[in-house]
């Protein structure tokens, strides 16, 4: 299922990279297939760090909102395994993890869509903050995805 919009994102928005996301129930998990170019580059040929770290960090959210938890970001660390190239596809793969209180966790990873090599992983906590969003107005809600509100890795 396509996720909707949520205003100007740099990663998802038509206004960003236009990176679509997409929510598969049965797998409980975020992906996204894109290619990054010139716009995006950091050394030659390849990502900057930052913009591999954005996506992922877009793709845990999200996964973590598909589970039910309106969240942000409280820590999140990246491995960078090999450089990210330009003009090629690439996978997005983020799903949520364990809940504790108000923490849940998440990873995601880029792959080479040809090849399935990972490049670049990352793990995050995000903290619920139901607060921000309802003061701010946010565009979608959690619930509105079908299968939303189950525990991240229950099964349904």
């Amino acid at each position: 299922m396509r996720l909707p919009s949520h205003g100007p994102c740099p990663v998802c928005s038509p206004q960003g990279m236009g990176i679509p996301l997409d929510w598969d129930e049965a797998k409980a998990e975020i992906t996204a297939d894109f290619s990054l170019d010139e716009r995006q580059q950091g050394p030659p040929r390849h990502a900057h760090g930052g913009i591999s770290a954005a996506i992922i960090d877009e793709g845990m959210g999200a996964s973590v909102w598909c589970a039910g938890h309106r969240v942000v970001a409280a820590h999140l660390e990246f491995d960078y395994r090999r450089p990210v190239p330009l003009d090629l596809p690439l996978r997005l793969i983020a799903r949520a993890g364990s809940k504790s209180g108000r923490r849940v966790r998440a990873e995601g990873e880029i792959r080479r869509a040809d090849d399935d090599t990972v490049l670049v992983q990352g793990t995050g906590i995000f903290v619920e903050a139901p607060h921000i969003f309802e003061e701010h107005g946010f565009g979608w809600h959690p619930d509105s995805i079908t299968g939303a509100g189950a525990e991240p890795g229950a099964e349904g």
